[in-house]
């Protein structure tokens, strides 16, 4: 089972009073809400830049001893192109300070839109020395904001640790909420508690 790890501090799920911004350190276990769903599995992924043998494919390959590798100027990015309009709530990377040292990002910008062409800034976060999978949550500043509906997700990595020009991520996945599980209900929730009283029991 898997569990939501808060965006900024890996703090429990649903912590209360969890800081809005900060340096994430990442966190040694993936966790994830059981109302999210890893939504990236049939889209089409590219990177701006790869070592031969360090490419896109590295990513997705649930290895973490596998890694993707940048090989030219920032901001190195990884483009996750969509069939049709889906609804995201949750990016989360895997990186490893202690192994990748300098190649480790340090700053990271989260894009969605239609395309290239007319892709707009969701979230700026900024890495503090990360072991482990970093939560980037993708909801508003408005609470009923909970997920953006887009074509395409852009992940950046702006700078790396100790002025490095490469970067490496170890894995990337893409998270939004599960299909309605009430049946015959013309609202689509996505919380769990909306989902629990959405019936007459």
């Amino acid at each position: 089972m898997e569990s939501d790890g808060d965006e900024e501090a890996a703090a429990p799920p649903g912590a209360a009073g969890a800081p809005a911004a900060g340096r994430l350190k990442g966190c040694p276990e993936l966790m994830v809400d059981d109302d999210m769903r890893e939504m990236a599995k049939t889209a089409a992924w590219s990177v701006s830049s790869c070592k031969p043998g360090n490419g896109v494919a590295s990513l997705r390959d649930d290895n973490l001893d596998t890694y993707w590798q940048s090989d030219g100027a920032q901001p190195h990015l990884v483009n996750i192109q969509f069939q049709k309009k889906v609804q995201l709530q949750l990016v989360v990377l895997y990186v490893d300070f202690k192994l990748d040292e300098s190649y480790t990002p340090s700053k990271i910008s989260v894009r969605a839109g239609d395309g290239f062409h007319n892709l707009k800034e969701i979230k700026t976060v900024e890495l503090s020395k990360p072991v482990g999978w970093v939560h980037i949550s993708l909801s508003g500043a408005d609470p009923r904001e909970t997920f953006i509906h887009t074509f395409m997700l852009q992940v950046a990595v702006l700078s790396n640790h100790l002025n490095g020009r490469d970067t490496h991520v170890r894995q990337i996945k893409i998270y939004g909420p599960r299909p309605n599980h009430v049946p015959h209900q013309p609202f689509h929730f996505t919380s769990r508690e909306f989902v629990t009283y959405s019936t007459i029991r």
